[in-house]
């Protein structure tokens, strides 16, 4: 049997293991940062007939520039966007890729603050150009003068700023982000998976793009609209840089049924957010009760939270596994992610991690 070994593949690429979690059929699933409800039935329904209304000219290319979905996207995000500044993909990784695919490549660098997103070197490395790894301080915050200082020393041709951050929850200042705008020569990207979840969500950086033509700005539908298994990410920015976009797409690549699905989604933004307040409530009692357990939870604006304080994270995550409920070991020592859930998942877990506790 051949193996991947024996494939005239690049030579960047041996060796490397693609991007993944553990998908396992278990009660209390806490480990990819999904949002825990389902879609309402109402929103649902909304969807289903907007995309009945789509598949009678399903034998026609969808909307190249899907413009009604931009506009959409442009009301949901207010700070005076406009369509023409908004772009959107399969997904969020697949917008960053298309960052890095229009300003990256060979001889170009991408440069993020670690411990964070685990797809940005992939990304990085698909498009054959340089990862540069900072490290955050040691409670996984950023400053103006550490972003300034990094930049200077690397001279980075991108920026990656995730915030919040992914694994760890952290929120990053407007003052952090103005920093990285004004010293970059390049691309500063300030990826906004997890805005919604935030303490205060009037601190986005879409409040900068006015001031920084080279500023982006992406989010993406899979958390806070329970849209994880749609794939619909996008992004605001200078209308230029979505002509740069534009450059490197695949012809046609949102289908009209994407389309469709996340018109109608953003039609009931309200209901959506309301359930995103009720999780936001789940993860403040995570962190509550967890440093309670003796544990030492990190302070989070997103859907998740970075537990310390494990002494055998493997072990502990084999035990909660064992009793049916699954969370994430992202590889930082004496650490545990955990996805905020539903108030009985909420409890499942406590549960289970005070019975640990006790052992």
């Amino acid at each position: 049997m051949t193996s991947l070994d024996d494939l005239p593949i690049r030579d960047d690429l041996r060796g490397l293991t693609p991007y993944g979690a553990p998908q396992l059929e278990v009660p209390v699933r806490l480990n990819v940062n999904e949002n825990a409800y389902r879609v309402p039935e109402a929103v649902a329904l909304d969807i289903v007939q907007e995309i009945a209304r789509a598949l009678p000219d399903a034998n026609r290319y969808p909307d190249r520039e899907f413009d009604t979905l931009r506009r959409s996207f442009a009301d949901y995000l207010g700070h005076g966007i406009e369509p023409a500044q908004i772009w959107a993909g399969n997904g969020s990784n697949e917008v960053l890729q298309h960052v890095l695919q229009a300003f990256g490549g060979p001889g170009r660098s991408l440069l993020s603050f670690t411990p964070t997103y685990s797809m940005y070197p992939l990304l990085a490395q698909g498009v054959g150009m340089e990862w540069i790894p900072v490290p955050r301080a040691d409670d996984f915050t950023l400053t103006p003068e550490a972003v300034r200082a990094a930049i200077a020393e690397h001279d980075p041709d991108i920026v990656f700023l995730c915030s919040p951050n992914n694994p760890t929850g952290t929120a990053i200042g407007l003052d952090v982000i103005e920093a990285a705008a004004e010293a970059a020569r390049g691309i500063v990207l300030v990826d906004e998976a997890y805005a919604e979840f935030a303490h205060d969500r009037s601190q986005t950086a879409l409040t900068l793009l006015e001031r920084f033509p080279r500023l982006l700005v992406s989010r993406t539908m899979s958390k806070a609209f329970a849209f994880a298994g749609i794939r619909v990410g996008y992004l605001a920015a200078d209308p230029a840089v979505i002509d740069a976009l534009r450059l490197v797409r695949l012809p046609y690549h949102l289908s009209a049924i994407t389309q469709a699905a996340a018109v109608a989604a953003l039609r009931h933004s309200d209901q959506m957010l309301a359930r995103v307040d009720e999780l936001r409530a789940q993860r403040d009692r995570l962190v509550e009760a967890l440093a309670q357990l003796g544990m030492q939870p990190y302070p989070s604006d997103s859907n998740f939270v970075l537990v310390g304080g494990i002494a055998d994270p493997s072990a502990t995550f084999q035990a909660l596994l064992d009793r049916g409920i699954l969370v994430r070991d992202v590889g930082l020592p004496g650490t545990l992610r955990i996805t905020a859930g539903t108030p009985g998942e909420t409890t499942a877990l406590l549960a289970a991690l005070a019975a640990l506790t006790a052992e």
